[in-house]
């Protein structure tokens, strides 16, 4: 392994010596292969690709909603501008990988990404990496990944877009999209702020107000209506994307983002105390910032990218003495810079295609809670402090055969710290059944691994360095279908998957009072998942349009029982839910745009025993439905969008983590400004 990740930047270095040809022509066919070529890079794998409908249907939404909408995968989330993770097939927020313009971005402290801090209308493509496909990308991934991109404007001359938006409790949206290109070359910069007060009214199932007659008997209750308290939120996001053409080919993209959030953290819905009394609050400030360079030839692709991220997140949970001072209970603030490089290559021989790459990422965390006392009643410092590096090398190739079959194998190896993963390896293969209809088989196998946070091995109290890795193995195969007709469009994808992962990683309460992590011996999920779309053009200025989504997950607990009492052998996961299903659907007339959204999820456990005895062991299912239409007006030198959107149409009362109550019915109305240049 030391000897191919040495010997790996010399061939990515090699394709330096092909030569690029400067005519038109060629640059032409250049961009007909790579077009061509891309067929190949993804065959036999299970991926989802949202477009730019799916990411911009909503200026209020975070990349959380429309992956709950748009994709297979659960978001486990406790409301808006709060914590919203990913649930791949079943498996951990931890399982998923994510990247932005080819950096990952999940937090070496826990190992996963809040999707909540996203805005959806910051990224211009997202694809998701299902199970073994996942390894193309990252390790680690023993759920899925999901790639994000930014970039510079496609089309020629200056553009500006403006949306202000407000909505139920007292909430404004605002974003500015300005960009320019040119022949050379061509910038975008991005603006968006959020605010809001944030404190819906609900109904509290977990409290009653008892009612008594004359002689002090119980009479009667009902449930309280209650505010969200300490909900309040403010969110800034700047974005820069600038891409060059050098003069020999050669194109340099750059991007910089810049993120500061002020988020209170709701009381919780058992919590009696008065929200003057305390203050819950978590800030987050995030830079990220990518240089890459691209030169494309004939028959070979070269890319190099570096990296550098840095977040401030400070989490304080204060109480009021009564005398107008504040006492800290809480003062935990983390302090993450990260390093990252990057060089791949994708060669091209007749119809082989072989890619190999190297990735490095440097972790520096400092993690404090300066609130702690000690015996001696004096201010104590409890965390820790660390670094790690964390390199990994891949290699694949990729062949076709015949027109029908196609066959790809990878392989990765990771070394994180001074530990070595064993190899990685990923098999995939895809058969053209018929090419009426375009029907296709598709299967792939992997082998993954997902190494310990830093959190998990270093967290002051409860770090446990003596955590083995997580080992997966991950199967999946199904069938693809699309029918593009003048009138009528569809297409449909169902996937079978089993996993099986080892060592998994999980926090258990100790007697000791704290939590700490622990390996189970392993987990077994499996399932199927189908995503479906279907578009109609009748004429006559209408169009029809709709996208579906259906999973069924079943994620075990397989490990050894705790003590013989043990009933959480062979249930279900916590949160996991078994069935979740969500749809689309579109009617466009002339100017006019109607859509509605409908997701379903079915219960979530919140014990690992999977009891139902009372309602704080299981969580309803609920169905959500929301509905928008908009409007375009087209004037001399600009055009408006006016959307009204409706959410939670049918006022249905749920909750989504235990405790944590979600908002009824809530409205917003957004103004969209296009304005024209010549």
């Amino acid at each position: 392994m030391t000897r191919f990740l040495i010997l790996l930047p010399v061939l990515l270095l090699s394709g330096f010596t092909a030569r690029a040809q400067d005519s038109v022509e060629t640059r032409q066919l250049d961009s007909i292969r790579i077009t061509a070529q891309s067929k190949l890079r993804d065959m036999g794998m299970q991926k989802t690709s949202l477009d730019s409908m799916e990411l911009r249907s909503d200026v209020t939404g975070s990349l959380a909603q429309v992956l709950t909408r748009s994709s297979s995968l659960f978001i486990k989330h406790y409301g808006r501008a709060t914590l919203s993770t990913a649930s791949f097939r079943g498996t951990s927020p931890s399982h998923t990988q994510v990247t932005w313009n080819g950096m990952k971005i999940n937090s070496p402290m826990l190992g996963m990404v809040d999707f909540s801090t996203i805005p959806s209308y910051f990224i211009d493509k997202a694809d998701l990496y299902h199970g073994p496909s996942s390894v193309i990308l990252s390790s680690g991934g023993l759920g899925g990944a999901i790639a994000l991109f930014t970039s510079t404007p496609v089309k020629e001359g200056f553009s500006l877009h403006y949306i202000q938006g407000a909505g139920s409790f007292l909430t404004f949206d605002e974003f500015l999209h300005i960009s320019i290109r040119k022949q050379k070359w061509s910038s975008s910069v991005r603006f968006y702020y959020v605010w809001s007060r944030n404190d819906y009214k609900y109904t509290n199932y977990r409290k009653k107000h008892f009612f008594y007659d004359d002689q002090g008997n119980v009479s009667g209750y009902e449930y309280p209506v209650e505010r969200n308290k300490n909900g309040a939120f403010r969110d800034f996001h700047i974005l820069q994307d600038l891409c060059l053409r050098g003069p020999y080919g050669g194109t340099w993209n750059v991007s910089a983002w810049y993120s500061a959030t002020d988020r209170g953290i709701p009381l919780l819905n058992v919590d009696y105390k008065e929200n003057a009394s305390v203050r819950n609050n978590q800030n987050d400030n995030t830079f990220r910032g990518v240089i890459g360079w691209r030169k494309l030839h004939t028959g070979s692709k070269l890319e190099a990218r570096a990296g550098y991220t840095y977040t401030d997140m400070l989490y304080q949970y204060q109480r009021d003495l009564g005398d107008g001072n504040w006492a800290n209970m809480v003062y935990s603030q983390s302090f993450v810079h990260t390093l990252f490089s990057q060089m791949e290559g994708e060669w091209y021989l007749g119809r082989w295609m072989f890619s190999a790459s190297i990735t490095l990422n440097q972790h520096f965390v400092t993690s404090t809670d300066k609130a702690v006392i000690s015996t001696q009643g004096e201010q104590s410092l409890l965390g820790y402090q660390q670094a790690r590096m964390e390199t990994s090398g891949f290699v694949s190739a990729r062949y076709r055969p015949s027109e029908r079959l196609g066959l790809s194998v990878s392989l990765r190896e990771d070394l994180y710290g001074k530990e070595l993963t064993p190899p990685i390896p990923s098999f995939f293969a895809e058969y053209l059944v018929s090419r009426k209809g375009q029907v296709m088989l598709k299967a792939s196998a992997a082998r993954n691994f997902r190494y310990p946070t830093l959190n998990d091995l270093y967290f002051m109290p409860g770090g446990n360095p003596l955590l083995k890795p997580e080992e997966g193995m991950t199967f999946d195969g199904g069938f693809s279908a699309q029918n593009n007709g003048r009138l009528v469009k569809c297409s449909g994808n169902l996937t079978g998957f089993y996993s099986l992962i080892r060592n998994w990683i999980t926090w258990l309460p100790t007697f000791k009072g704290f939590w700490s992590p622990v390996n189970v011996r392993q987990v077994k999920s499996y399932g199927v998942e189908f995503r479906g779309s279907l578009e109609i053009d009748p004429g006559s200025n209408w169009k029809i349009g709709g996208l579906g989504n259906f999973s069924w997950t079943r994620s075990l607990n397989l490990g050894d029982p705790v003590s013989w009492a043990d009933q959480a052998i062979g249930k279900q996961l916590v949160y996991i839910p078994e069935f979740s299903a969500a749809f689309t659907g579109r009617l466009v007339w002339k100017d006019w745009t109607f859509t509605y959204d409908w997701s379903y999820y079915s219960e979530r456990y919140t014990t690992s025993s999977n009891q139902t005895r009372t309602q704080l062991d299981v969580l309803g299912p609920y169905f959500m439905n929301d509905i928008s239409l908009e409007k375009r007006f087209s004037f001399p030198g600009v055009v408006l969008h006016v959307k009204a959107i409706v959410r939670n149409l049918f006022n249905e009362e749920y909750e989504t983590v235990l405790a944590r109550p979600m908002p009824g019915i809530n409205y917003t109305l957004s103004i969209r400004i296009v304005p024209h240049f010549h």
